[in-house]
């Protein structure tokens, strides 16, 4: 289905299968495209057998517990796209609740944060889709969301154009705690939100920054997870 497809929903349908719906997706494309399934809990990569994926016994990301809401692909990729290419807020409100849903079996945060665009990205979109996901997560889980805790510091070009390696040296050194922020993160844990996972890079760089910055734990909250 084409992007344009994305923006054409009417009032009172579902945004996936445009059925008559209550709400912006309906329960039955919920229960069909985000049914619960068996994940690593330290990446949310799918697993057939265990909790822990190899990559993550052989290398532990610097966050505990990875929650998602879904594999990323149809619908959610058209979805996604909406939201962050498209000026798409509102959907925001709809994929936020299923994402909320897969993070109470984690143990709850002190502040949930969003994954930051740098200064020049937030300008030219307008908006931070990661923030508009954190702050009704934690609207719904009734927990603290601050978007000044974690600063993108560096402009890099688009992590979905890049290999794996490109993608670590791209995002080496990307993110920072501001000093001022410091003193709220001491000893505390947080929820990072992201949008998509692909191999993990960004999440891992940006815990990273969390942890050097001060903070106790991390966790990543995010809304879909490319399967390997």
């Amino acid at each position: 289905m084409s992007h344009g497809a994305w923006l054409s929903r009417m009032p009172g349908q579902c945004e996936v299968c445009r059925s008559a719906a209550c709400a912006a997706l309906c329960p039955d494309c919920v229960k069909r495209f985000a049914a619960p399934r068996p994940r690593c809990r330290r990446c949310a990569l799918p697993l057939d057998q265990g909790d822990v994926c190899g990559e993550c016994l052989r290398t532990p990301p610097p966050f505990e517990h990875t929650a998602c809401a879904a594999d990323y692909g149809f619908p959610w990729d058209g979805l996604v796209a909406g939201l962050k290419f498209h000026g798409r807020v509102e959907l925001a409100a709809a994929l936020a609740p299923l994402l909320a849903e897969a993070t109470r079996t984690l143990p709850p945060p002190d502040w949930v944060v969003p994954v930051p665009l740098s200064a020049s990205r937030l300008a030219g979109r307008g908006y931070n889709q990661a923030w508009e996901l954190a702050r009704r997560i934690a609207a719904a889980r009734r927990l603290a969301a601050r978007a000044d805790l974690l600063e993108r510091i560096v402009d890099t070009p688009p992590q979905a154009e890049l290999g794996r390696a490109e993608r670590l040296a791209n995002l080496r050194a990307a993110f920072h705690v501001p000093p001022a922020a410091r003193a709220a993160l001491q000893g505390r844990r947080v929820a990072l939100v992201d949008d998509v996972a692909t191999t993990g890079t960004t999440l891992r760089e940006a815990a990273a920054a969390l942890r050097r910055g001060g903070a106790a734990a991390v966790d990543a909250w995010v809304f879909a997870r490319t399967p390997e």
